[in-house]
């Protein structure tokens, strides 16, 4: 990928580039793309009382490149635009009316409850396999310049990027929402050494509604915009390496990856669009799965069945521990949830020997 150069080679026709590049996005499946300066300055104070008050608990990787997360030029010399480009995640078979769908789910204590987004494929790849197919069109029509694509993969503030951007505002639970699409989305970007023209802003609409922090099960949403990352269900459940703190277990009930809980409640959310391309629809029957199921994948199974899904990169082990919080949670004394536990409770890793113990106990039964 080219270094970042002081000056483009060529001085194009930037507001027709940036039309353009606006009509190759919507072509690659992206539902939209827009264009932002880098000035994050008025983030900077926010980002670092964030990380002083330990909100981001065991991911060092948000604290380590410090305010060069707020800086992209420092991130990628030369870099001057953002190119911010939104794509829809629903399965493209989602019924109108998933929201209940999927909380009825929650309500089966006998339910293996997957984040939507991650019943599919990869986004990570889908989405930088695209943006980088739109920055090779922009190459085609410039000649060489700079640019870094980047998708989660990086310390880039995407959200203040998308924000400025026009894509959306950031909603009172901290995810980007817009009037079109409400929150299911993945966002995605590329940093360029063009000048192109920008778009607006958008203003916040979330008003007076409370839905996410009200209905956030373990009280992570702090109030409007605050998110303690150590008590999210998806921090809990994906990010965090060590044993889920033990008050917190009952509260993630039969969520084993991720959680859609806020954006559930978000009224903004009966505008979600289904997703243009095939890569996010269901795989593995994640969306109908019962905890019993997926806890007996041996490790060769998790692997095999997850390939190219964002939840393999938990790993086997992490993965058990998250069912067996689940497990915990279930209808008290089920045989054959109690069976399953106990059929690995002398597992080698003392992290899911901890966990299955414990809801072991939580059904009143010993290993």
């Amino acid at each position: 990928m080219p270094a970042m150069s002081a000056q483009p080679p060529v001085q194009p026709d930037l507001p027709a580039l940036a039309q353009a590049i606006k009509a190759w996005g919507a072509e690659l499946g992206f539902a939209d793309v827009r264009i932002a300066d880098i000035d994050l300055a008025d983030q900077e104070a926010g980002l670092q009382a964030w990380l002083d008050a330990g909100h981001h608990g065991d991911m060092d990787y948000m604290a380590s490149h410090g305010m060069k997360r707020a800086r992209p030029a420092e991130l990628v010399p030369g870099t001057v635009r953002v190119i911010s480009a939104r794509m829809d995640y629903l399965p493209m078979e989602t019924k109108a009316d998933w929201r209940a769908r999927e909380r009825l789910r929650q309500d089966d204590p006998q339910a293996a409850v997957v984040s939507i987004y991650a019943r599919g494929r990869d986004y990570h790849k889908v989405l930088r396999n695209r943006l980088q197919q739109l920055a090779e069109r922009i190459r085609g029509a410039v000649g060489d310049y700079g640019y870094r694509v980047f998708t989660d993969s990086a310390p880039v503030m995407e959200l203040p990027l998308a924000q400025k951007a026009g894509l959306g505002w950031r909603g009172k639970h901290t995810l980007l929402l817009s009037r079109e699409a409400g929150s299911t989305f993945f966002i995605g970007e590329i940093l360029v050494d063009l000048p192109l023209p920008v778009d607006e802003a958008t203003g916040a609409h979330c008003g007076q509604c409370s839905a996410c922090i009200d209905v956030c099960p373990t009280g992570a949403i702090l109030g409007p915009g605050r998110l303690d990352a150590r008590r999210c269900i998806s921090y809990l459940t994906i990010e965090l390496k060590g044993a889920i703190p033990e008050e917190l277990r009952a509260m993630i009930g039969n969520r084993i990856y991720g959680c859609d809980d806020c954006q559930l409640a978000c009224p903004w959310n009966k505008f979600a669009q289904r997703s243009t391309v095939p890569d996010f629809d269901e795989r593995n029957g994640l969306g109908a799965a019962g905890l019993v199921e997926l806890f007996g994948w041996s490790e060769d199974e998790f692997n095999r069945r997850l390939e190219g899904s964002p939840i393999r990169r938990i790993g086997h082990e992490r993965w058990l521990r998250n069912l067996a919080v689940g497990l915990g949670n279930a209808r008290s004394g089920d045989a054959g949830i109690v069976a399953a536990l106990r059929a690995r409770a002398d597992h080698p890793s003392a992290l899911v020997r901890e966990h299955v113990a414990w809801a072991l106990a939580r059904h009143g039964a010993a290993a």
